[in-house]
């Protein structure tokens, strides 16, 4: 059996993808899984062995490429399509694979489709009015469109994630050996793309104190140089990796951790396809909730959130961020558990 995946971009949404593989390997564990993916998010895929083949599309070839790449893979025979995109690139590939949905006629729900329910998100965020799941899960979302194909187990574990050679030695040089031997150890993701989704970093440095017993690790971006202030907290007790890993080098980070507290990034999105212990510190965005039991919420009620999809909005009430400003470094200390 050949099944095809269609979800090309954008990392959280491919992290959040890469969830149904396990669901797919349980219900039919002979599968040859083959997915469509940009070229420049392609190393994400092939973390995952389960992949049978990555077809790998360049934006810059434009909609000609995409029929091109269309016409490979209708040779190809696919048993199954999941198109969990659904955008004007998606919809090329479905119309070379299965031109106006006929394939469903004579197979039912051989091409299965993630919907992104884009009325009811202009409700919430235009109108205050929530119609979408409380909370909103993203791995269930991309999840719940292959019960059509009778897949439902997607929580079995799976360990053999494969890392390039060369990222699992860098992580190890600058993480690993310099854990003491015995020590608990938790990453913490304190950058966001958007500031409204930041949780304060005088918050992240009072953690840092508050556990004297922990080790930290603090994953960021070259640009994210308060991460050093929150090194400065406890220096002899916190790696500060900003700046100093790749994307993959980071992921791999977060695989080799044994908790991870983060915001809604796509490090918690990692963290949560790994099924890593830790805690989400969910403010004003909708879609940032794990799925993995093992990750707490840390959250307040306020009628406000969610406010946003992704932070790039201002804040809708005069007390600036007072979905994360309520949540207390004392309150996250407190629960972390190993």
């Amino acid at each position: 059996m050949k099944i095809l995946i269609i979800r090309l971009s954008s990392i959280g949404d491919i992290i959040h993808c890469m969830s149904v593989v396990t669901g797919i390997k349980n219900k039919f564990p002979h599968a040859e899984i083959h997915w469509v993916v940009r070229s420049d998010m392609e190393s994400l895929t092939k973390i995952d062995p389960r992949i049978s083949k990555i077809w790998a599309f360049d934006r810059k070839e434009g909609f000609g490429g995409v029929f091109k790449l269309g016409a490979k893979l209708k040779k190809e025979k696919f048993d199954l399509i999941y198109d969990a995109h659904s955008n004007i690139r998606s919809n090329i590939f479905k119309l070379v694979l299965c031109p106006f949905g006929l394939c469903n006629l004579f197979k039912k729900n051989k091409l299965v489709t993630r919907h992104k329910d884009r009325f009811k998100r202009f409700l919430l965020f235009n109108f205050g009015i929530n119609k979408l799941p409380k909370p909103f899960r993203a791995l269930a979302s991309f999840q719940t469109p292959l019960q059509k194909w009778g897949v439902n187990e997607f929580n079995t574990p799976f360990d053999k994630w494969n890392f390039p050679h060369e990222t699992e030695e860098k992580i190890n040089t600058l993480v690993l050996k310099n854990i003491p031997q015995g020590q608990n150890w938790v990453t913490l993701v304190p950058s966001a793309a958007w500031e409204l989704k930041r949780w304060p970093v005088e918050y992240w440095q009072q953690l840092v104190q508050l556990r004297e017993d922990l080790h930290f690790v603090v994953l960021g971006g070259p640009g994210d140089t308060f991460c050093e202030d929150i090194k400065a907290a406890a220096p002899n007790r916190v790696i500060n990796l900003a700046g100093q890993t790749s994307l993959m080098e980071s992921f791999c980070a977060v695989w080799h951790s044994p908790y991870v507290i983060s915001g809604d990034t796509g490090f918690l999105h990692a963290a949560d396809l790994f099924q890593k212990p830790g805690q989400a510190i969910i403010g004003p965005t909708a879609f940032g909730y794990p799925s993995n039991p093992k990750m707490k919420i840390m959250e307040v009620d306020l009628p406000c959130r969610p406010c946003t999809k992704d932070g790039s909005t201002a804040c809708k009430i005069k007390e600036k961020k007072k979905c994360l400003m309520d949540i207390s470094p004392r309150m996250v200390a407190d629960t972390i558990s190993f």
